[in-house]
Parts: structure tokens; C-alpha cells; sequence
């Protein structure tokens, strides 16, 4: 990128629910699954090459839509509760839509190497915390480029979101603005065309809290990281094709391999500073919806995953990596797949994988990987085509990766948080491994 980016917010206002919660559901528990996760927030933004400028109404269509899909996800309208009881207070006060402008071609920003450093300014509060009672649980924002295309950046809080509920919002987002285009093309001359629908409450699919009730355990910690602090650190982008993962050595699925040549990476910069190779270990996230005996539907919202850890206490390659990763998700699954998640065995086996993330000792080396392949972030439609790419937020944990697929779907890049001192070290022992896996 020749000149340096700048993006200037336009407008920004508080979208309320199209219909009020009703006053039985003004109080939501989180279950302990929200209670144990960090007190950040999960992002994404989704980049689009249509014309919006074209467009009427474009944004005001947006804050509609969302007013109406926030009626179905009405927790993230409310506030978050600060005391031991891990209560949401759904008084409708909104979610926070923000428009913004920057001053670059959309095809001059993706081309560009640089993009990748740049993806937290196209998500509200990139690197935020929860702490305040008055702090939305959900933002929005919209960024339009010059000569047309778009990024829409989704951020909410971890305590009642995950990925996949991430990604059920926005594409419930996107359909109900579709519909929103086809009552505007449909009704022209219609002043009322508003379904009668819209003005029913329609619940929602937040059952976290039924499914695993609260515990009053702490939140997993995190280190605070103020400006001075996150300089410390940087994000990587490491870019897969089909072709090049299809041409490995080792033979398993995507994400197991890529978190392999990650973890393998990290255990020889690891090794290379303490000048021995340490006993490593790593940790995934997997969902929870459809594993277990009940199976959990796949739209269920709020925190539904646990965690399988793997770990590696000899010199082992990608192919080895990727066996022994293979072999305990398997395992994993498997376990979580016997029970019942309201049986006292489902209950303490999810919380025991979480309690892991905790476990992880200063004499290991330890790698936290996650991914969001599958999850259809590039199926999302608000109307105006799917995304050309779409990107995670920051979640400043050092030796931490999320995966996505790449547009095509069968490509997957990987999005590394590291210190920056360490990028030397991590570039060669990754240009090392990449170079042993063929």
C-alpha cells in the first residue's frame, strides 16, 4: 500500500431490538462454559467487492435488519452484569453499529502484504474487556472504500459467544437483510411493509446456561495488555492452498495438519531459546454442538465447547504431529459422543476439558490452536454477494493461532499471534518444517 491507511467513523448509534424482550427473560445466566471464558471479545470481518455506492439506503437497511435480528439474539442487546452471580441484563439498550469510511481501494488493501496488520481497525473495539455495566456486548462496523466494496466487522463479548455463534449471527443477519431488499423491491409503493411477523418476540437459541448450569467458576486469565504491551506482540498470516496441503507428507485432515506444522514450529522456537526441547503441549477447541448423546443443534448459540488437549514430550515430525493429533480429537470426540450432556459424567468430563487451560505450566511449552474452518463465514449474504475474504480479530494469547478457510474452501490460513521478538526464530523454524513436510 503506497499511502498509509486511514479510516474515519462517519456515524455511530445504538440498535435496539425491533421488539422489546418481555420482562420474564430481562435476567440471563450465563452457564459455566460462559463463565470460564476470557473476558475478550471474538471477531471477525467480512470484505465485499459490491458497489455500495449504488446502493439506497444502504446502511439504514443494515440497522434495520439488525433491529430484527437482534429480537432472535436479544442477550446481546443487554449488559453484562459486573458481580458473582455472571448475569446479562437484557434491557434492550442496544448494540452498537458504527459506520466508517477509509481512504483506499478495497483491491489496493487486499493485494497489499501489509492487509493483515490492519484487520483489528476494521472491527469495533479490536482488543477490548468487558468491565463496565454500560459497555455493549455487541458492535458493529460498517466500512465502505473508495470506489465501491465494503468490510463488515462483527465484535462480541466471549462471555455468551463463540465462533459458531458468531457465525449464526451474521448469517441470520445477512438473510433477514436480504428479505429486507426484497420488501423494498416488492413494496415500492408500499408505505407499510413491514411483516407481521417482525412485531412477534421469536425467542432465541441462547441455551448455554440450560445445558451447562452456572458453577461460579473464574474466568480463564488472561494478561491484560494496554497499548505499550500488545506492541510487544504481532499477528502472522501463514496461507495454505489445497494443492500445497494435498502435496504433505503426512496425511490427515487440514486443520490437523496445519496445527501440527504450527505446534512444530513453536516447539523448535521453543527449544531454540531454552537451548533443550521441553516437554510441549497443545490445546483445541471443539465444538460441542452435535457430539454429544443429546445432540446439541447446530444453531444453538452461546459457549458450547470444550477443549482436547494434546501433548509431546520427544522430538517428533509433522507426520508424527499429526497422527498423535489426530488420534486424541478422535478420542476426544469419542468421549464426549457416550454421554449426556445433563449427566453428572457429561457435565464434569466438559468442565475438566476446559479446567485444562489452566494446567498448562511455565516449564512447558504451551500452544493454544483453534480453528474456524467449516464455520460458514464466506456463505454469508447480505444481498450484495459473499465475502472475498474474511479474517479474525486479535485474542492477545501468546503462541496462538485461529484457522479459517481460505475463499476457495479447501485452502486454510492461519492466523499466528507471537512476540515479536520471537519472529526471526518463528520464520525459520517454520520455513524449516514446511521445507521437512514434503
Amino acid at each position: 500500500m503506497a499511502k498509509s491507511i486511514k479510516i474515519e467513523k462517519q456515524s455511530s448509534k445504538f440498535i435496539k431490538p425491533f421488539v422489546r424482550t418481555p420482562q420474564t427473560l430481562t435476567h440471563f445466566k450465563l452457564g459455566f462454559i460462559d463463565e470460564f471464558s476470557p473476558d475478550v471479545n471474538v471477531g471477525v470481518v467480512l470484505f465485499f467487492s459490491t458497489n455500495t455506492h449504488q446502493t439506497t439506503n444502504f446502511i439504514a437497511r443494515l440497522e434495520k435488519s439488525l433491529e430484527k435480528t437482534l429480537t432472535r439474539f436479544y442477550p446481546l442487546a443487554g449488559r453484562l452484569y459486573v458481580d458473582k452471580n455472571a448475569t446479562i441484563d437484557c434491557n434492550d439498550h442496544g448494540a452498537e453499529f458504527i459506520h466508517a469510511k477509509v481512504n483506499i481501494k478495497l483491491q489496493d488493501f487486499l493485494v497489499s502484504e501489509a492487509n493483515v496488520k490492519f484487520i483489528d481497525d476494521f472491527i469495533p473495539s479490536k482488543i477490548g474487556v468487558v468491565l463496565q455495566q454500560s459497555d455493549p456486548l455487541l458492535a458493529v462496523q460498517v466500512t465502505t472504500f473508495e470506489c465501491g466494496g465494503v468490510a463488515i466487522g462483527v465484535n462480541a463479548t466471549h462471555k455468551i459467544v463463540d465462533a459458531s455463534t458468531l457465525s449464526t449471527l451474521i448469517n441470520e443477519w445477512s438473510v433477514t437483510n436480504r428479505q429486507e431488499n426484497d420488501n423494498d423491491n416488492d413494496n415500492d409503493n408500499d408505505n407499510d411493509n413491514d411483516n407481521d411477523n417482525d412485531n412477534i418476540f421469536s425467542g432465541t437459541n441462547f441455551i448455554s446456561s440450560l445445558l451447562f448450569p452456572p458453577r461460579g467458576l473464574c474466568p480463564m486469565p488472561v494478561p491484560p495488555m494496554n497499548n505499550d504491551e500488545l506492541n510487544k506482540y504481532t499477528r502472522k498470516k501463514l496461507s495454505f492452498s489445497e494443492s500445497v496441503i494435498s502435496n504433505m507428507k503426512a496425511k490427515g485432515s487440514k486443520v490437523q495438519l496445519i496445527t501440527a506444522i504450527i505446534w512444530k514450529a513453536f516447539m523448535d522456537v521453543d527449544t531454540a531459546i531454552h537451548y533443550h526441547q521441553r516437554e510441549s503441549m497443545l490445546i483445541q477447541a471443539v465444538n460441542l454442538r452435535g457430539k454429544m448423546t443429546s445432540l446439541i443443534p447446530k444453531t444453538s448459540c452461546g459457549n458450547l465447547f470444550g477443549t482436547c488437549t494434546t501433548e509431546c514430550r520427544t522430538h517428533e515430525d509433522v507426520e508424527e504431529l499429526t497422527d498423535r493429533l489426530s488420534d486424541s480429537v478422535k478420542k476426544c470426540i469419542t468421549n464426549f459422543s457416550k454421554v449426556h450432556h445433563d449427566c453428572e459424567e457429561g457435565q464434569t468430563m466438559v468442565l475438566n476439558s476446559l479446567l485444562s487451560l489452566t494446567n498448562i505450566r511455565e516449564s512447558t511449552c504451551g500452544v493454544i490452536v483453534t480453528s474456524w474452518c467449516k464455520f460458514p463465514f464466506y456463505q454469508v449474504d447480505f444481498g450484495f454477494g459473499k465475502p472475498i475474504w474474511a479474517a479474525p480479530g486479535t485474542i492477545p494469547i501468546n503462541q496462538s493461532a485461529y484457522l479459517m478457510d481460505d475463499v476457495q474452501g479447501n485452502g486454510v490460513e492461519a492466523y499466528v499471534f507471537l512476540q515479536v521478538k520471537d519472529i526471526p526464530l518463528f520464520e525459520e523454524a517454520l520455513k524449516h518444517v514446511i521445507t521437512m513436510s514434503f
